[in-house]
């Protein structure tokens, strides 16, 4: 019911990469950002665990109001997105811990590789799109795996999609081998493929 104050709002916006799907939640879902790439990693964390059960799920990144799911197999997301969005709301509403307090601290900042993907971030990629009146910032890195918001007017642009993935990405691959995965953790707040239960 729309008048239900416990009511949980899930966008899910299919990305580029048609193996990748983000779901914005209404809510910050945790605090952090957790980077799950298997099964193993999601125990003992009620949200990843339930996740992992959706059949094709292969893995996951939250940060704070935003899920980005990876998947593998034909299945489109259309097909998908009931399953996961009913997890999503089924472990909301248990109102206990989503992402274990220990997971964080299993994934140490890879401080190196902050500091080189910083470098190139300030000499190349902001000072082009603060002419845009934009500019990107690394949220973390896990790993191998960039964590970046978008902010001034890259947040919400119709075009954010486009700037990070032939431009952003672009750069910091051919720069910064070492990143395997670029994550786009902005809260965008412009679905253009709401999802609905």
């Amino acid at each position: 019911m729309s008048d239900n104050k416990d009511e949980i709002r899930i966008l899910a916006e299919p990305q580029m990469d048609p193996s990748v799907c983000q779901f914005v939640i209404d809510r910050v879902v945790y605090d952090g950002l957790a980077n799950c790439t298997n099964s193993d990693m999601a125990k003992g964390s009620p949200l990843l665990e339930g996740l992992f059960s959706v059949a094709g799920v292969d893995r996951i990144m939250i940060a704070g109001a935003n899920i980005t799911i990876g998947k593998t197999g034909a299945e489109e997301w259309s097909e998908m997105a009931g399953k996961i969005g009913a997890v999503i709301r089924e472990k909301i509403q248990t109102g206990e811990a989503l992402i274990s307090e220990d997971f964080d601290k299993e994934q140490p900042t890879n401080k190196e590789l902050w500091s080189k993907v910083q470098d190139v971030i300030d000499a190349e990629i902001n000072p082009g799109l603060q002419s845009h009146g934009g500019s990107v910032v690394i949220r973390d890195v896990k790993g191998t795996v960039l964590f970046l918001t978008m902010s001034g007017g890259c947040q919400g642009c119709a075009s954010a999609a486009q700037t990070l993935s032939y431009g952003i990405k672009e750069i910091l691959t051919e720069k910064v081998p070492e990143v395997t995965e670029i994550v786009d953790v902005t809260d965008h707040m412009a679905g253009t493929n709401p999802y609905y239960s």
